[in-house]
C-alpha cells in the first residue's frame, strides 16, 4: 500500500502530458491550467515524503489548476482592442 502511494507521481504527469495533449488539440488556454495543475502535482508529490490523501491532492490540485488559469489570463490578456473606430466618413 504505501509503494502505490509513493509512486503515484506518474499518474499527475500522465495526467499532466494528456491534458497538454488536449489543448494542442483544441487550442484556448482551457486545458492549459489544468495540465499545469497537474505537473505542479507531480512536483509535489514526488518530493512529499509523507503520502497525502485523495481529498487533500485534488483539492490543491484544484487550486493550482486556478491559480495557473489567472495567471495565463493576465499573461495572455490583450491589452487593447483590436477594433479600430472612425469618427468621421472616409469618404468626406
Amino acid at each position: 500500500m504505501m509503494a502505490d502511494l509513493v509512486t503515484i507521481w506518474w499518474v499527475w504527469l500522465s495526467a499532466a502530458f494528456a491534458l497538454a495533449i488536449i489543448e494542442i488539440m483544441a487550442p484556448g488556454f482551457i486545458f492549459l491550467g489544468f495540465a499545469i495543475g497537474a505537473a505542479v502535482m507531480t512536483v509535489i508529490v514526488a518530493l512529499v515524503p509523507s503520502p497525502i490523501g485523495t481529498e487533500v491532492s485534488l483539492a490543491i490540485f484544484a487550486g493550482l489548476s486556478l491559480l495557473a488559469w489567472i495567471g495565463l489570463r493576465l499573461f495572455f490578456a490583450k491589452r487593447q482592442s483590436a477594433a479600430k473606430f472612425f469618427k468621421h466618413d472616409i469618404n468626406d
